[in-house]
């Protein structure tokens, strides 16, 4: 579906069914250089168990016109208006990556609108190296490779995908492809000034969840520890050989994890 948020057309994937008003919502929240399609398994799922589901394009993303925020902070205040133009009230928030950033911002500034958040591949802090700033800068193809390297564990960049016949490196990579000029490096920049995450888990009271792959290289699992460690209440999953893509690697237990705690 197409909606207007703050005068600029966003795309928002329901999961192929129409939102219903007498039924809670679910929204995800994706990463840098991604789009709502990381989010397919998961989505469609709850749209078909009794949820409203919203995987939405971040502006300059995907369908999403307009240009990228620039921080995280600025895609957490613009959450909210989302959810006004959904027409929805408090939400559970799904956040991977800067998304995950993004939801717990979100819960720390907007607290009457999130009822839980769960956290994929979050780190404090969300470092980015400088070869990678500067290759996305110059919208220069390594900048792709290297993600597509650092978002996989080992076995999953030799086969093994659970859904036969789909590559799971190749769509990661034609993904990054499409992305808009300038977008991947706005996006990876707001990752790494983004200097919030322990001061805002320290306010989130909501129930939070984190999903941790243990074989992360984008957002190794020690730089989670201490924010897990400021929130109040959180719930750990550890997912064993699952790097930063943990929703093509293991869609299967993301799910699960998501189910058990929504």
């Amino acid at each position: 579906m197409r909606i207007d948020v703050a005068g600029h057309a966003v795309y928002a994937y329901t999961g192929a069914r129409a939102l219903e008003s007498s039924l809670s919502a679910i929204v995800f929240v994706h990463g840098a250089g991604a789009d709502h399609s990381v989010w397919a398994l998961q989505s469609r799922y709850f749209a078909h168990h009794g949820r409203n589901a919203l995987a939405v394009d971040l502006p300059g993303h995907g369908r999403s016109v307009g240009t990228a925020l620039v921080s995280v902070e600025a895609i957490a205040d613009w959450i909210p208006g989302l959810l006004d133009a959904a027409g929805f009230g408090a939400v559970a928030l799904v956040g991977h990556s800067m998304g995950a950033l993004a939801a717990l911002e979100c819960a720390a500034r907007h607290p009457d609108r999130i009822t839980r958040v769960a956290l994929l591949g979050p780190a404090a802090p969300m470092a980015v190296s400088d070869v990678l700033l500067d290759a996305a800068k110059r919208d220069d193809h390594v900048a792709f490779e290297l993600i597509t390297g650092w978002s996989f564990s080992a076995g999953k960049q030799l086969g093994g995908n659970t859904m036969p016949g789909v590559w799971l490196i190749g769509n990661a990579m034609r993904l990054l492809e499409r992305t808009n000029p300038g977008v991947l490096y706005t996006d990876l920049v707001a990752c790494n000034a983004y200097t919030g995450a322990l001061a805002a888990a320290a306010k989130v009271r909501c129930p939070v969840l984190a999903i941790i792959g243990a074989r992360d290289i984008m957002a190794p699992p020690k730089n989670a520890r201490e924010l897990i460690g400021a929130l109040h209440e959180a719930r750990v999953v550890d997912l064993p050989d699952c790097g930063h893509s943990m929703m093509a690697e293991q869609p299967d237990a993301v799910l699960d994890a998501l189910r058990a705690f929504v």
